[in-house]
């Protein structure tokens, strides 16, 4: 009964998720077995098993790990530049469903496409602006297949909009807000749904067509078509000076 019930889910997560904001959706549990990759301020690079990730309100704030060689490592959020970790049980499945097709252009060099594709999630040390001041977070990317332009990130306190399911798999929801990093400014800032409409102009301004084709219908959902959008207008002017 429940499988069939899971299946069910399943289908449904996948329909409405073809409606919805193809970014990842965060993941907040991790395997315990497969690999993980981490690299620290001081190029130090770890590969092996994360065992435990210390949150405070959503935040990651330290992690225990244990390398290939049995070591075990305590280390601090502010110690990793940037980490991938595989995801487990409905995350995985999350993961797997919610990416935009065509887009390979608007990938970031800097990150390791191969582990991407095999589904490992993608954290990195961001400048972040959390209400007046700046602060230095390790935070999940949620757009890391389409990020060279503008990076969409995770907000651990983010509310999210309605989603329909059953027990652990729900579908449809959204979440309310990100932190998002446009042009590789000084600090990522919180973008909500509610202020999107009154930001909408402002933050694409720079491109024409973003305004085009999306200002007279501003919708929440579509964020993700305006950050590829945008990605290909900030790709003109180099192609104008050829």
């Amino acid at each position: 009964m429940y499988k069939k019930l899971f299946i069910a889910m399943s289908i449904l997560f996948i329909a409405l998720q073809s409606s919805a904001q193809q970014f990842q959706t965060p993941s907040f549990t991790f395997s315990h077995k497969k690999t993980a990759y981490i690299t620290l301020n001081d190029g130090t690079e770890l590969k092996g098993i994360l065992k435990d990730l210390d949150r405070k309100k959503g935040i990651i704030k330290a992690l225990k790990f244990e390398d290939g060689e049995g070591k075990k490592h305590k280390l601090l959020a502010s110690d990793v530049k940037y980490m991938y970790l595989p995801p487990s049980g409905l995350d995985k499945l999350s993961k797997s469903m919610d990416f935009i097709s065509d887009m390979k252009k608007w990938n970031d060099e800097k990150l390791d496409q191969d582990l991407l594709n095999k589904g490992l999630v993608y954290f990195e040390q961001a400048n972040v602006k959390v209400k007046k001041k700046e602060m230095v977070l390790l935070v999940q990317l949620l757009n890391p297949m389409f990020s060279k332009v503008v990076k969409v990130y995770h907000d651990p306190m983010a509310g999210e909009t309605t989603s329909v399911g059953v027990g652990p798999v729900k579908a449809g929801g959204i979440a309310k807000s990100y932190y998002v990093n446009v042009n590789n400014d000084k600090a990522a800032y919180k973008l909500s749904k509610k202020d999107y409409k009154k930001e909408f102009v402002p933050i694409w301004k720079s491109c024409s067509k973003v305004n085009e084709q999306y200002g007279e219908d501003v919708n929440w959902r579509d964020l993700a078509k305006h950050v590829l959008l945008y990605s290909e207008c900030s790709e003109e002017p180099k192609k104008d000076l050829k």
